[in-house]
């Protein structure tokens, strides 16, 4: 299998954005999440502006990670690898055949996490509570995708 030029360099750019974002996506959760996040939390985000801008960099680098992997990093490395690409819920059906990925169904779980996150949190803090303790457990399998594509990415171009 013959890797274009601008295949790798799209893959190497890709790898190395994806690795920041994990990186700072862990360093936010782990700021957010020091303690558990309830609804009492969620009270204090109009008054406290430290609590808001790390609930919103949490949100902008959880949808920021998936959005590199599942809508870019993915499909570069399918196709690097030979591999059909096509709706986003095939490329993510593949991955997990790959063992790129845990599970296509959670990923599309998290994805509707995601965007609820992005459009509800300010409205209803159960809602928002509820959402980002349950991205807050999602973030470990985001992670680890990103991190085995990056690695699959690294092993392939090294080949």
């Amino acid at each position: 299998m013959k890797i274009t030029l601008a295949q790798t360099a799209r893959l190497e750019f890709l790898a190395r954005v994806t690795d920041k974002e994990w990186q700072h996506l862990l360093y936010t959760d782990s700021r957010l999440f020091g303690d558990l996040f309830t609804v009492q939390t969620a009270e204090k985000i109009q008054s406290d502006p430290v609590l808001a801008e790390r609930l919103d960099a949490f949100v902008s680098r959880f949808g920021r990670l998936q959005d590199t992997v599942g809508d870019k990093l993915l499909p570069a490395l399918l196709s690097a690898l030979a591999e059909p690409v096509g709706p986003a819920i095939d490329n993510l059906d593949k991955a997990e055949k790959l063992g790129l990925l845990e599970s296509a169904d959670l990923w599309m779980e998290m994805r509707r996490l995601r965007n609820q996150m992005v459009h509800e949190y300010i409205e209803d803090l159960a809602v928002l509570t509820s959402a980002l303790r349950t991205g807050h457990d999602f973030v470990p399998m985001l992670v680890q995708t990103a991190r085995h594509c990056v690695a699959e990415t690294r092993r392939l171009l090294s080949a």
